[in-house]
């Protein structure tokens, strides 16, 4: 047996053989047990094994291993990975509000934070950063570069770059601040009447920021809301609870969650004023949306005080807490289940029942159970938020991707607003055909290839093809596929215009006006935003989804 697959079932077992007893006493022994004889096959491991072992690298496979084989939430968090933990649990670090991006071999400014350092400063989006103090980053990892760009609140820190249109590089010089990423990235009107609420995390302060946008929006006459769930991956779970009390009265049970230990088992309810309990609301999700996210459309789905819109949920109905661990590191353990006021839990896998084989299946339709709305309609615990109304899920083509991940998008897009100096409006900006063909002729001498869905499909019936002897008989047909595929892809920016232009547009419009008009410059894109508008409009349509009398 092979040091790893020891590894792995001496920490399989020290996990799992406390299961079988019953009493405190031998509980506590077979956990001692275990640890003793982890620590003496470690040493034996380092003693004897043919080549030399890193010790940090050694334990740290076998502690992912085992809390693996628990469930993809409960992660062991060391000392060097502390710092980016909390800035996800917090949205807060120490930098200048700068977002940088690996593009081939150049680490590109991306993105500008409203009113930092960054902006205030002089770096611009589409600056190259080459140095940042007077060290090259082409001799760096993107993780060190990374780590130099943050750092303690009040120091100095200085980045070189070239910029478009220089002679050579510039010097810009910052003092490092706090922080804070915005949970609501922005909020708006989309239409004449209806207040737009984009919420991407759930960090503190996440329902402090919903109330703000809320308040605004109807003060600008916002006479129903949109609530944007989708692609966020959760948080906090106190923020959803007060975010959702926002909708709903004090008092209202909002999400219970149930654990092992009875200190877990708890009961959260809404305990301020709302801001309003009347005014229709439409959630968007996707199957990006989980965690916290779905407490918030599960809990105004079960109260019926808002029709969710999009694709059927992620499916997280587990609970986490961080503890504190020896030298500084940290452990991320699933203490509960929740579950939604009508007592839906909607985790889709089941990780206590693992197959034979270690894999996870999700939740049998046949333990699925039946719910009852505030309304009387029917909803389905054990597979995510099924939404009022689906729509249907928009995946980009493999091409638009590459175009995207290679950089040929922002560079094209950084090299128009150096051309166009004068902003353009985000709601209204199009490219032209003209301009779109600009694009066209500039990707002509880019390398941009890849394989399509369909070659690979392909590729591997022309493998079995040969496999079974039948690759001579079928040769012309499959040449006669390829020849096709080949020829289309000479159009294939043609083919594939919408989707690019779609692209194209929100990144000029970001380079303009930050993520805020990147954001707008998508709206007249975004289908899902259109039907929950048209249904916020249709009163009657809006109640009977609800089941409102």
């Amino acid at each position: 047996m092979t040091k790893k697959k020891i590894l792995l079932l001496t920490f399989f077992i020290g996990a799992c053989v406390a299961l079988s007893f019953t009493s405190p006493s031998e509980r506590y022994f077979e956990i001692a047990k275990n640890l003793d004889i982890f620590a003496t096959l470690f040493k034996e491991v380092n003693a004897l094994y043919v080549d030399e072992v890193n010790p940090n690298k050694l334990v740290r496979t076998g502690i992912d291993a085992m809390l693996t084989s628990l469930d993809p939430y409960t992660n062991y968090i060391p000392e060097d990975e502390v710092e980016d933990f909390r800035t996800i649990n917090t949205g807060q670090y120490g930098g200048i509000g700068a977002i940088t991006r690996e593009i081939g071999n150049r680490t590109v400014v991306t993105m500008l934070m409203q009113g930092y350092g960054a902006q205030r400063g002089g770096l611009r989006i589409g600056d190259e950063v080459v140095k940042i103090d007077d060290i090259d980053l082409s001799k760096l990892s993107r993780e060190e570069s990374g780590q130099l760009m943050k750092g303690q609140v009040g120091t100095p820190v200085s980045l070189t770059v070239k910029r478009l249109g220089a002679e050579k590089p510039v010097r810009l010089e910052f003092k490092r601040e706090k922080i804070k990423l915005n949970n609501v990235p922005y909020f708006g009107m989309v239409g004449k009447d209806i207040g737009y609420i984009q919420l991407t995390d759930f960090t503190p302060d996440a329902a402090k920021e919903v109330r703000i946008a809320l308040v605004s929006l109807k003060e600008q006459g916002a006479k129903g809301a949109i609530l944007d769930l989708r692609g966020n991956p959760g948080g906090l779970l106190i923020e959803a609870v007060n975010i959702t009390n926002l909708f709903l009265p004090k008092g209202k049970l909002v999400v219970s969650t149930k654990g092992k230990i009875p200190e877990n088992n708890l009961n959260y309810e809404t305990l301020n004023a709302p801001v309003d309990t009347e005014i229709p609301v439409s959630v968007l999700i996707n199957r990006g949306s989980a965690s916290a996210s779905e407490i918030v459309a599960g809990t105004l789905q079960d109260y019926d005080r808002g029709v969710i819109v999009g694709e059927k949920s992620y499916g997280k109905g587990l609970v986490q807490v961080s503890r504190p661990l020896s030298y500084n590191s940290q452990l991320k353990v699933t203490t509960a289940k929740y579950y939604t006021p009508t007592g839906r839990c909607i985790q889709v896998l089941d990780y206590t029942h693992r197959r034979e084989d270690g894999s996870v299946g999700s939740i049998p339709d046949s333990l699925k159970r039946t719910f009852k709305t505030a309304n009387g309609r029917v909803v389905y615990d054990g597979g995510g938020i099924d939404p009022d109304v689906k729509t249907e899920a928009h995946e980009a083509h493999v091409l638009t991707q590459v175009l995207f991940e290679k950089g040929f998008i922002f560079d094209f897009a950084a090299q128009y607003v150096f051309k166009h100096s004068e902003p353009v409006d985000p709601k209204t900006f199009t490219l032209s055909s003209d301009e779109y063909q600009q694009f066209v002729v500039w990707m002509k001498d880019k390398n941009y290839s890849y394989k399509s869905y369909l070659e690979y499909q392909l590729q591997q019936f022309t493998e079995e093809a040969n496999k079974e002897k039948y690759y001579t008989e079928l040769k012309p047909q499959l040449d006669q596929i390829q020849n096709r595929i080949a020829e289309n892809k000479k159009n294939e920016l043609s083919l594939y215009k919408d989707e690019i232009k779609m692209l194209l547009e929100e990144e000029i419009a970001s380079h303009y006006h930050l993520e805020k008009g990147g954001i707008e410059a998508g709206f007249k894109y975004d289908d899902d935003i259109r039907q929950a508008t048209d249904l916020l409009h249709n009163t009657p349509q809006y109640k009977k989804l609800l089941n409102i009398q």
